[in-house]
């Protein structure tokens, strides 16, 4: 598997409200707030399946309702179409859990 090429990473973010590039576009990362802890482990319980039916697991921070995740592919050594698909379920999971963007970016 190949890392995107930067322009294809760019038109995923452009339409993203949620992910942000970082380590120079090696990985994207969100951060969410959901209502309370018990929503946010709800979450996080939905991605954690999809994981595991993908064999591709986040890197992810949570704390009482707060959940920080980043997506990379290590063995491409970049951001892959695995990685968005990843995100746009994530995104999908979020808006059905009421999650919502936290601006510490």
């Amino acid at each position: 598997m190949e890392p995107l090429a930067p322009t294809r990473l760019a038109t995923f973010l452009a339409k993203s409200a949620n992910w942000q590039a970082t380590d120079d576009g090696r990985a994207i990362v969100c951060h969410l707030r959901f209502a309370d802890f018990n929503a946010a482990f709800a979450f996080m319980t939905r991605v954690a399946l999809l994981a595991e039916r993908m064999d591709h697991h986040p890197e992810w921070f949570n704390v009482y309702n707060r959940v920080r995740i980043r997506l990379t592919t290590h063995d491409a050594g970049g951001v892959t179409e695995r990685d968005l698909a990843m995100a746009r379920a994530i995104d999908d999971f979020a808006a059905a859990a009421g999650g919502k963007l936290v601006e510490e970016r």
